[in-house]
């Protein structure tokens, strides 16, 4: 028997990202990873940068998700994301910059407001690094 399936819609700011019937989700959310099914109870939640895995009947897709936001009701999910990207659209070379970027910044500033912001660019940038496959050393 199938598993039961749910419309899944993935906005970013400059497009729509996906949209498909899916048979799970999994993200990351400030409170930690989530896993969501068909008929899952309706909530929002805040979505963390990490790795976005989309389960169709036909295999797995991943994904590197950005931060954002969510919404469960009882027919779909909804993930308005500030970026998303697949692995193919992911410009190695220049999160490979924004990490060496970010890990400078962390290294010479005692300023806390600069230290969150290049702590952020950090978790992005290994992020996309981690989804292409390339090196995040």
């Amino acid at each position: 028997m199938a598993e039961k399936s749910f419309r899944l819609d993935i906005i970013s700011p400059d497009r729509i990202f996906y949209t498909n019937d899916v048979t799970m989700v999994e993200y990351n959310t400030v409170d930690g990873e989530v896993g969501v099914y068909a008929e899952h109870i309706p909530m929002t939640q805040i979505i963390a940068s990490g790795r976005l895995i989309v389960t169709e009947e036909s295999g797995q897709k991943t994904a590197a998700l950005l931060s954002g936001f969510v919404e469960i009701t009882g027919e779909k999910v909804t993930i308005l994301a500030e970026a998303v990207e697949w692995p193919q659209d992911i410009d190695v070379p220049r999160a490979q910059k924004a990490r060496d970027c970010a890990l400078d910044i962390l290294r010479n500033t005692e300023d806390e407001r600069e230290t969150a912001k290049a702590e952020a660019a950090l978790a992005r940038a290994l992020v996309r690094l981690d989804i292409a496959g390339a090196d995040t050393e």
